[in-house]
């Protein structure tokens, strides 16, 4: 269990579009009487991930640029002290990866970083399962395995997207990977919160079956297949032209994109849209207003196989109202 003394924290991992941004939206939109300060990582130049989650009290610190585990695995011992410095501003702490993130190496940090390791506790280590298309992710994807592996809580998401038998199929899977951790099937992430925060779950000895060099500092791999693109625009876009667009793309190499999302601001329209993918699916809707004095600009991630940056960029560019004839 973790000590009264320390702070708890949970790893939110999971792989490119499971649904670990719905989930922590979740966490911050009930009305739970507990305070969380919010480390999100994304992969890639341009962080987009912060402008997904939902307005709320909670700080979010994010990290662009690299793996949680690896190029910036020292911003987050930096954040996380700079947080224990400030005593009683928050109950808890989450740690949402990027979908390419082995959990390994972070939750190694709350044991091999000694200031930390005094402060913080490692809580659980929770897992989103995309019920659809994990049985790829686990066939080309050494992290999406890691995942599962290492979760003390699995929450297999979109079981409204499978049938019956490809579900009993995918818990089988899952269920070979790991036999311990806690399973939730969900749609949209809905589960009751206290299945998921604060449980004291994490198991180092479980762990260290799985990886007996878990406390060393070992490096781990990365699939450099699997690039990022980021899209920028000041001029707004139209819909007329972005819509048709982002359906032929996704319709035409959605077995390339492991996941887009992005922020848009849409001609003569008062609102953000929101946009996200997984492959060749797609879901967009309308956020909130503007704000006053908010930067009305466009912005868009891409992360998966084979992309061609110069044509995703001409091809977003030629959506923006400076365009138009």
């Amino acid at each position: 269990m973790v000590s009264q003394s320390t702070i708890p924290v949970t790893v939110l991992t999971g792989y490119l579009g499971a649904g670990k941004t719905t989930l922590l939206n979740r966490i911050l939109s009930e009305n739970h009487g507990r305070k969380y300060a919010v480390i999100v990582n994304e992969f890639g130049e341009t962080g987009i991930d912060n402008d997904l989650i939902v307005d709320a009290d909670e700080e979010v610190f994010e990290m662009n640029n690299g793996c949680i585990c690896c190029t910036v695995r020292g911003d987050l011992i930096r954040i996380i002290e700079g947080l224990m410095k400030r005593k009683g501003a928050f109950d808890a702490i989450i740690i949402e990866t990027t979908g390419l993130a082995d959990p390994a190496p972070v939750a190694q940090t709350f044991f091999v970083d000694d200031d930390v390791r005094s402060r913080a506790s490692l809580d659980a280590i929770v897992t989103v399962v995309d019920a659809r298309h994990v049985s790829a992710r686990l066939d080309d994807s050494h992290e999406a395995e890691e995942q599962i592996a290492f979760a003390d809580v699995i929450l297999l998401n979109k079981t409204d997207l499978v049938t019956e038998q490809a579900l009993e199929e995918v818990r089988q899977r899952v269920r070979a990977i790991n036999g311990h951790a806690r399973l939730h099937e969900t749609q949209n992430c809905v589960v009751p919160l206290e299945e998921v925060l604060e449980r004291g779950a994490f198991d180092l000895e479980r762990i260290l079956e799985i990886e007996p060099n878990f406390l060393s500092e070992d490096d781990h791999e990365h699939d450099d297949a699997i690039t990022s693109v980021s899209l920028f625009s000041d001029a707004p876009i139209r819909p007329e032209l972005f819509m048709p667009w982002l359906r032929k793309l996704t319709a035409e190499q959605g077995q390339d994109i492991l996941r887009l999302k992005g922020v848009l601001a849409f001609a003569g329209e008062d609102q953000r849209y929101v946009v996200q993918g997984v492959h060749m699916l797609l879901d967009g809707d309308h956020q909130r207003d503007w704000k006053a004095g908010e930067e009305r600009v466009s912005r868009m991630v891409f992360i998966g196989r084979n992309l061609d940056k110069m044509a995703l960029r001409e091809g977003f560019d030629a959506c923006a109202a400076r365009r138009a004839a």
